[in-house]
């Protein structure tokens, strides 16, 4: 598990965090998010090369500061990959065309660099092509269980589904029951797939992933929630009873 805040070097601009305190500084930041250190394979590829390499050697716990070269992080800048687009080809968007922004043009993801004369270049290199990055991590633990890492690696797929997603490991299978709030996540069949792939390649023992769909009527689970509010409203009530009668005892002797 890494905790890691990713800046530009020369401009100190933060890419990415796991650190609460570093997000607060991007600005607006997607309400549901939840600051946490993140599951990474090291030597996998699931981060940038430069930081995959480092991984390979750090200690748990021990803070380590790096920089990151183009080769081995975005890439190169490519002069190749930029095009001079006539504005009309936006349209009834050509107005809402400015620098800095991010586009899709024949579908490819591209980035405004300038607009003048009725066209706009269009950078098809990746934002941070070209730049040196400087990485701050920590690695917080290596996961061991094997229901843990279960879990982790269903949260990096489905984030904040940690504490809705149960997962029940039996002999060699992984048993994953999934609520019916999920059934109509984007791809979910693709992401299942996923998941599967990975439990499979990274937990120890497990050769099957079985997955069960929850579907519960919502009456009967706003009656059970309405009955345990009213059990601890009568516990609560009682207990203050027991507290008034221990009171007038002891007045009495």
């Amino acid at each position: 598990m890494l905790d890691f805040t990713a800046k530009v070097k020369d401009t100190g601009d933060i890419i990415e965090t796991t650190i609460e305190e570093e997000g607060k500084k991007i600005g607006d930041i997607d309400e549901d998010f939840v600051f946490k250190p993140r599951l990474v394979a090291v030597g996998d590829s699931w981060v940038l090369k430069g930081l995959d390499e480092a991984l390979a050697e750090a200690e748990i716990g021990k803070q380590v500061n790096i920089d990151i070269s183009p080769e081995k992080g975005f890439g190169v800048r490519d002069a190749s990959k930029t095009r001079l687009v006539p504005l009309k080809k936006f349209r009834d968007k050509a107005d809402q065309i400015s620098v800095g922004a991010e586009i899709e043009i024949d579908g490819r993801i591209g980035i405004v660099r300038f607009v003048g004369s009725g066209r706009a270049q269009i950078d098809f290199n990746h934002r941070y092509a070209g730049r040196t990055l400087e990485y701050n991590f920590t690695v917080v633990k290596k996961i061991e269980d094997n229901k843990e890492m279960i879990n982790e690696i269903i949260e990096r797929r489905i984030p904040n589904s940690i504490e809705k997603i149960n997962v029940e490991v039996e002999q060699s299978v992984a048993n994953i029951r999934i609520p019916d709030e999920y059934f109509l996540l984007e791809g979910l069949q693709i992401i299942k797939r996923a998941i599967a792939n990975e439990i499979m390649k990274y937990v120890k023992d497990v050769n099957e992933v079985s997955y069960i769909e929850q579907f519960k009527d919502e009456k009967q689970v706003q009656d059970d929630d309405k009955n345990k509010e009213e059990s601890t409203e009568q516990k609560t009530v009682t207990d203050d009873s027991n507290v008034e009668n221990e009171s007038s005892e002891e007045k009495i002797e």
